[in-house]
């Protein structure tokens, strides 16, 4: 594994490769608020015995990568107006863009799960042309399509922990709320993430600018049914956080997009379905598929 930083502007963007040097490139983008380190080891192992270069990063506002506290932290009222606070979508699809350039990639796989899904279809519908499949995992195309239960939402609001065992307390309650429900959960692992997490850095103001980038997005639809790539979606079918409807959306808008879902998955990555996800990239990068395409 090797590691370094990318540029994009004033920003910079600290990165991870692994797997085989002269593997398929493939760059994989968090959700909200959370760090590289949320990628669990044993599916980026799973990806890279599938012969992928596996390339990781903290979004800008979180883990190493710059946080731009210059910028006017958003207030509750820019939230709930979906008013653009900093930063939006497009800025973050740049920072993904520059880490490709600083591994020398002219194209790669794009794969995201939750707000990294949007990044992702950001930069495919923005730069297509250096995309060479894209796969969206527990996403939408807009923040009004699979709008959260009112639970799940609470949960994300949550007041901040404060502390390194109050982070890891706080990460484990936010994913019995937003987890799996037919899935166990690994508590121990997300500790201990939490922990290492707290110890790179802490920054629920940065997690709110994340946020506000989110909701002040435009609907990404009309955008994506101009794409001609190969593309998989990926949702739970009990997904609290961003609703199935998000993930049936974004396939219907992808020309020839693949639809899975799966029955009691939430908003993670449960480890029994992790060798499933990862065969779904793999025969999307070949240019295969093992199942039907969604429904019209």
């Amino acid at each position: 594994m090797s590691e370094g930083f990318a540029r994009h502007g004033d920003v910079r963007i600290a990165y991870e490769v692994e797997g085989p040097t002269g593997g398929e490139p493939l760059l994989l983008i968090m959700g909200l608020g959370l760090q590289m380190l949320f990628w669990p080891e044993d599916f980026r192992a799973l990806l890279t015995k599938h012969g992928f270069r596996v390339a990781r990063f903290d979004n800008r506002d979180v883990g190493l990568s710059s946080h731009l506290d210059s910028l006017r932290p958003p207030s509750p009222a820019d939230l709930l107006l979906r008013r653009k606070s900093g930063y939006a979508l497009a800025d973050m699809a740049g920072d993904a863009l520059a880490v490709m350039d600083a591994l020398g990639w002219e194209s790669a796989h794009v794969a995201g799960v939750s707000l990294g899904g949007m990044i992702a279809q950001t930069v495919a519908t923005n730069h297509p042309g250096r995309v060479r499949s894209l796969t969206s995992i527990s996403s939408t195309p807009s923040p009004r399509v699979g709008r959260p239960r009112p639970s799940a939402m609470a949960a994300l609001l949550r007041r901040p922990a404060t502390g390194r065992e109050a982070a890891a307390r706080h990460i484990v309650e936010i994913f019995r709320v937003i987890g799996s429900p037919a899935y166990p959960r690994d508590e121990k692992w997300l500790r201990e993430t939490a922990r290492r997490s707290y110890d790179r850095a802490h920054d629920p103001a940065g997690v709110r600018r994340q946020l506000a980038a989110v909701v002040s997005a435009k609907d990404r639809r009309p955008a994506l049914r101009r794409l001609r790539l190969p593309a998989l979606v990926l949702h739970g079918a009990a997904d609290p956080l961003i609703r199935l409807p998000g993930g049936v959306a974004t396939a219907r808008a992808i020309a020839g997009a693949k639809l899975v879902t799966h029955p009691g998955m939430g908003h993670d990555l449960p480890n029994a379905l992790q060798g499933n996800i990862a065969a779904e990239i793999a025969a999307l990068a070949r240019g295969s598929s093992s199942g039907e395409p969604h429904p019209d």
